[in-house]
């Protein structure tokens, strides 16, 4: 269940450079290339000819040809060509609005005729050169909403990345949830305490002592459909903590954005971006590397949660305190897909999964 009149993170244009990538959005097969004018074209994957993917075909002078019996289509999905053929008078297959921005690639699953790009969220970390960036892809099989749930309480870093994020005094401070409209806040912040590994080679990075005491936080912002933005950091104790300056600490921003492939697995877009010594591309390269095993022990867990839930559809799960983000997200889609749901019917057409 989720949303599908909204903008969802699709791919990176590198992914379908050298031939078209096929890929799953929100239980639709899409299809991405780039067209004649060079710009970004989102297809259905199926060839109107035969039914065919029209991903395992190829791309020539912006054009789309099905890699079956030829079948040639535009970037709108207008069939153009087939040697022999007449196809002029063929259906158009059905396109996808899609916009290049950040470096990523957004693709409105659902009512092309209320897609606005203007909504695609503004991310300042990825147009200003006082950032750097650094990030990768997971393919994960699990409901999308057990990763919106893991990110808004990171209780479990205690024990699951414990040789990197994880230490005691992350359960010892309790996380305060607050909801603005759509968004839903989770902050915790802890005082006095000793960085953990990562957060210790993060000091030294920026020149900093990584042996003294320090403050620490985690805000955890979620926003539909399905993106939660996590700032995280330490701080050198008594200098304000998440407010301290810039010369006592080593902040970041946790970019995740989730997007559901099918009802139960997921397009995990993860990265960080940092506002420290954005030039030295070796320690983006290094936090990446670092980051990305931190994400691979998510994914194991999330996995095999997911593998319970489907064999265990009658038993119920609880709920604790430290449960508040993810419940109050949940919250959120729930209304929203509603509504949505309510206006598909309204019109007779159906636009939520």
């Amino acid at each position: 269940m989720f949303l599908k009149n909204t903008w969802y993170v699709a791919c990176t244009a590198d992914e379908f450079a050298e031939k078209p990538l096929g890929r799953k959005i929100c239980n639709e097969a899409m299809v991405f290339f780039r067209d004649g004018n060079g710009k970004v074209a989102a297809l259905e994957d199926f060839c109107p000819h035969r039914g065919a993917a029209l991903s395992l075909g190829f791309v020539k002078d912006g054009h789309l040809v099905c890699g079956y019996h030829g079948l040639t289509v535009d970037g709108g999905g207008k069939c153009t060509k087939m040697v022999g053929q007449r196809v002029g008078g063929f259906p158009k297959t059905r396109s996808f609005p899609c916009v290049e921005r950040y470096g990523f690639v957004w693709v409105w699953p659902g009512d092309e005729a209320l897609a606005n790009p203007d909504e695609i969220p503004h991310l300042e970390w990825a147009v200003s050169e006082q950032w750097a960036y650094g990030g990768g892809l997971y393919h994960i099989k699990c409901d999308y909403r057990l990763m919106i749930d893991n990110l808004m309480d990171l209780t479990h870093e205690t024990y699951v990345h414990a040789t990197s994020i994880g230490q005691e005094e992350i359960e010892e401070a309790p996380p305060k949830t607050t909801v603005e409209g759509d968004m839903v806040i989770t902050a915790r912040h802890m005082e006095n305490i000793k960085a953990p590994p990562f957060w210790a080679s993060a000091l030294r990075a920026n020149g900093l002592d990584d042996q003294v005491p320090c403050d620490r936080w985690q805000v955890c912002r979620f926003t539909p459909p399905s993106h939660v933005m996590i700032e995280v950091g330490v701080a050198h104790a008594g200098h304000g903590g998440y407010d301290a300056p810039a010369d006592k600490k080593a902040g970041s921003i946790v970019v995740d954005f989730i997007t559901p492939e099918t009802d139960e697995s997921i397009w995990y877009f993860w990265g960080m971006a940092r506002n420290f010594k954005p030039e030295d591309a070796e320690l983006t390269a290094a936090i990446k590397r670092g980051q990305g095993g931190i994400f691979a022990e998510d994914q194991e867990v999330l996995e095999a949660q997911q593998r319970n839930l489907s064999a265990y559809p009658e038993k119920k799960i609880l709920k604790l305190n430290i449960d508040a983000g993810g419940v109050q997200s949940r919250k959120v889609l729930d209304r929203l897909i509603d509504a949505e749901r309510s206006g598909a019917a309204a019109g007779g057409v159906e636009n939520a999964a």
